[in-house]
């Protein structure tokens, strides 16, 4: 079969969580782009509200001050798995909300009730303007933003191999820390009151923690495959 969308395909919805470093970028991306789909990086819609917070001298210790400023930044997320831009109000913020003083305050702003409802509006909005179908990447999609999609996958991976991958993205980062960092940071997701890192009932649930990347790419593709010839 040729990679994309046939213009017969059945538009098709699919969630894909966990926590960080399980590979669920990479593998979101790569299956969007075999299959003709558009891709959304929901955890980078978090980044950029948290950018935005920081940027703009919101006191992201204080939910009170981030709730009431929830509305104020415009966030675009592109959708194309092959060049996924991200700006807030008009500004390029894919290379500034991936560093560590962003990465540092995300918990706390995305635990937000008002931060989750404005970017939950916005996901959705996406979800269902996406004609030939859409994966969307995050932490709570299966379970909160898109309940009905038509394929759930939890991706999960051992601390230290997530640790392992992490640093390798972050340059210059130590393992451990990188281990300990990710610890904390699921604590809190798993934690949080509002929309809180679960796998859903009916997700397929994927150890990616000894497969390679290719591997989970291509797991992930068969089920999305097997899941659009039974629509």
């Amino acid at each position: 079969m040729e990679n994309g969308a046939a213009p017969t395909d059945p538009a098709v919805i699919v969630a894909i969580d966990g926590p960080s470093g399980t590979g669920k970028s990479s593998t979101s991306k790569a299956v969007a782009a075999q299959l003709g789909l558009s891709y959304l990086d929901t955890g980078a819609q978090y980044r950029a509200i948290t950018w935005w917070m920081v940027t703009n001298g919101i006191d992201t210790d204080d939910p009170r001050a981030v709730a009431a400023a929830a509305e104020k930044p415009e966030i675009l997320s592109g959708t194309d798995p092959g060049n996924p831009t991200i700006t807030v109000d008009g500004v390029d913020v894919a290379g500034p909300i991936r560093t560590q003083k962003v990465t540092s305050k995300v918990s706390a702003v995305s635990a937000v009730p008002e931060i989750r409802t404005r970017i939950t509006e916005l996901q959705r909005a996406i979800a269902g303007a996406a004609v030939t179908g859409i994966v969307v990447e995050g932490r709570d999609i299966g379970t909160t933003v898109l309940p009905d999609a038509d394929l759930k996958i939890f991706l999960t991976a051992s601390a230290e191999a997530r640790a392992a991958r992490r640093s390798g993205e972050l340059k210059d980062a130590d393992v451990k820390a990188t281990q300990e960092a990710l610890i904390k940071r699921d604590a809190a997701d798993a934690g949080r009151k509002t929309s809180p890192l679960a796998k859903a009932g009916d997700a397929v649930e994927v150890d990616t923690t000894d497969l390679t990347l290719q591997q989970v790419i291509e797991c992930v593709v068969t089920l999305v495959e097997e899941k659009r010839a039974a629509k």
